[in-house]
């Protein structure tokens, strides 16, 4: 598939507010079926991102692409956007359905009562579709916000931090509703803080720290426990140093400009984070598939460290 092709191409973006460096030199694709998530300690540039995406503030170098169109204010391209920002924002006297009739006409989409139907069913609002806005609970009132970003069927669904402030049931029902929006054909871009809500949810993820996405790629890759990580850096030397006293390694090796680590139940994003805080570049990673298959790698019959071999390919 081509990048033309892809919901959301950016290239080299960076958004300076006053002395601070929002965003820095980001480059990131969401491709077309996607559920990607964006995740990052609060602060590590998310949902900066997010708002030049939509056109809602301007960078300051660099580019982003909605489905292949310059992303700006008002661009045709977000016709075809679903979007839940900051929250969502109803007439409390109003029902559920009058409140999402109303935003249909001050858009002035051409929806047909279907999609309406469509949008309340995948968000399971139901019966409580036609309560006053002022009965609903707080996830709910999220919910309505996303049957509202999902009126017309959009192509892609953008959501900054879902599941702030719901409670257990409520987070489980806004990650049902994400994932019945990607089997209704919608491609999904969240920011969320947390790890594990982008593990639960998404099909891939960008981590970012500090304005930079540091490793993006498959969440199985990025998120899930391996026994064996190759990491492509800057300073082999002092990164095997660093992540030779983290939990749970038992062994690292240097090979030219990665850093091989083995250990027991690592998280790949763990030892991206933790080189990342001690300002060292990490430009790829891959993962091991075994703990047994890591050690014949990294250690010969006569107990001598020799070169890995890795299946995986290098993400970049």
């Amino acid at each position: 598939m081509g990048r033309e092709d892809a919901p959301i191409v950016i290239n080299q973006l960076t958004k300076r507010l006053g002395k601070v460096v929002a965003v820095d030199n980001l480059d990131l694709t969401v491709e077309r079926g996607q559920v990607l998530g964006l995740a990052g300690p609060n602060g590590a540039g998310k949902s900066v991102t997010i708002k030049i995406i939509l056109g809602l503030i301007r960078p300051t170098s660099g580019s982003v692409a909605l489905f292949g169109q310059a992303a700006g204010p008002g661009v045709p391209a977000l016709a075809r956007v679903g979007v839940l920002v900051d929250g969502p924002g109803f007439v409390p006297h109003l029902s559920g359905r009058e409140n999402l009739r109303l935003a249909w006409r001050l858009s002035r989409r051409t929806d047909s009562e279907d999609d309406l139907d469509q949008a309340i069913a995948i968000t399971g609002l139901n019966d409580a579709i036609d309560r006053k806005y002022h009965t609903y609970s707080h996830g709910m009132r999220y919910r309505l916000g996303l049957a509202q970003a999902l009126l017309g069927r959009p192509d892609l669904l953008v959501l900054d931090e879902p599941t702030t402030g719901l409670d257990p049931a409520h987070i489980r029902e806004i990650r049902r509703t994400i994932a019945r929006a990607a089997d209704e054909g919608s491609t999904v871009l969240f920011s969320s803080h947390l790890l594990s809500e982008v593990e639960q949810v998404c099909t891939h993820a960008a981590v970012m720290q500090r304005g930079r996405v540091i490793a993006s790629g498959r969440v199985e890759d990025l998120i899930h426990l391996t026994d064996m990580v190759s990491l492509r850096v800057g300073a082999p030397g002092p990164a095997a140093g660093i992540l030779r006293d983290l939990p749970g390694i038992s062994a690292t090796e240097v090979d030219d400009e990665e850093v091989i680590v083995v250990g027991s139940g690592l998280r790949p994003t763990d030892l991206l984070l933790a080189l990342d805080a001690t300002s060292i570049e990490v430009t790829g990673f891959r993962r091991g598939r075994s703990l047994e298959q890591a050690y014949l790698s990294l250690v010969s019959g006569d107990g001598q460290t020799t070169r890995p071999v890795v299946p995986a390919e290098l993400d970049t």
